[in-house]
């Protein structure tokens, strides 16, 4: 054995090693060299997410969990790309064909690429939702026409929980409509409908009142963006008039706001003497009869005269 490893030493032309040799350890060296370049590029660009991510008003954390999951996805493909890239070249510094590699990798790809084209769509389509910060965990959206609370946004699917408390999974390539509700600030749309009888401007003056009233409240002001936006009046139906209007809100108060805005338009309504009209019906017994009521009250009016006679 030992003299079989001497005479295949004894056979390798070691000066013509040389070239070979140090264009193996320049290879090696580049790759280093841009494996660090590229490091520290990920470091820069999480920085400069991170940073967007907070002037846009997204938490710490939401914000940290986004960018990471950007970053370890193009690091990782980076590295997979430039490692393949300096294999190769290795492989072929060593000597090693690598065309028939390059035709069974093309083929096994191809292969991969028909089986898993779901999954990688998914995956695509979910890493340019993270990264376009098209909607966060915690946000109320609206996917493929079904609404809920973002509970879980990854790579692969999109996971909601509706009011009722029933989870949705949405992959990400399949969603065509997506809706969010509660991107940088939300709104709370109104209509507020009147007689005829009233005076429209003064509803608006009522309405107004009530909305300073409530961005100086402690509990509902700091959730207010802004006074009430009254658009005027929109609508006229059959029984009322109709005056539009809108709240902005912090993102995902709109409801709060609004059932307590409802709540205070009904009871300064009430204390105006503000008509809200609904609809309401009257019944008759027949067309020559009198109504029911007043007939109640002549039978009893007879009952007590056929007892004052008896007496």
């Amino acid at each position: 054995m030992f003299d079989q490893v001497v005479n295949f030493v004894s056979t390798v032309n070691w000066g013509g090693l040389g070239l070979p040799a140090f264009r193996i350890l320049l290879v090696l060296a580049i790759a280093l060299v841009v494996s660090k370049v590229l490091n520290r590029s990920m470091n820069i660009l999480r920085q400069r997410l991170v940073s967007a991510g907070l002037s846009k008003g997204g938490t710490a954390t939401e914000t940290a969990k986004r960018t990471d999951t950007i970053i370890r996805l193009v690091r990782q493909a980076s590295y997979i790309v430039l490692w393949v890239m300096v294999a190769l070249v290795l492989l072929k510094e060593a000597g090693v064909e690598i065309a028939p590699i390059l035709a069974g990798a093309g083929i096994v790809g191809l292969a991969v690429g028909f089986g898993a084209q779901n999954l990688v769509r998914d995956v695509i389509s979910g890493f340019f939702f993270i990264l376009e910060d098209q909607i966060r965990v915690g946000d109320v959206a609206v996917v493929n026409g079904t609404g809920g609370l973002v509970e879980e946004m990854n790579l692969r699917t999109i996971i909601l929980r509706d009011v009722s408390g029933v989870v949705h999974i949405f992959p990400n390539g399949t969603v065509t409509t997506l809706s969010n509700m509660t991107k940088d600030w939300s709104a709370y749309l109104f209509d507020l409908r009147v007689a005829y009888k009233e005076d429209t401007d003064k509803v608006v003056r009522i309405i107004e009142q009530v909305g300073h009233e409530m961005i100086q409240d402690t509990m509902f002001g700091p959730l207010m963006l802004e006074v009430p936006e009254i658009f005027g009046v929109n609508q006229f139906t059959e029984s009322a008039v109709v005056i539009r209007g809108r709240i902005k809100t912090r993102p995902i108060k709109q409801w709060v706001v609004g059932r307590e805005f409802n709540r205070r338009i009904k009871y300064a309504f009430d204390v105006a003497g503000i008509e809200i009209p609904f609809p309401h019906q009257r019944v008759y017994f027949g067309d020559a009869g009198k109504p029911f009521d007043v007939r109640i009250a002549e039978a009893n009016q007879g009952a007590v005269v056929e007892k004052s006679r008896k007496e």
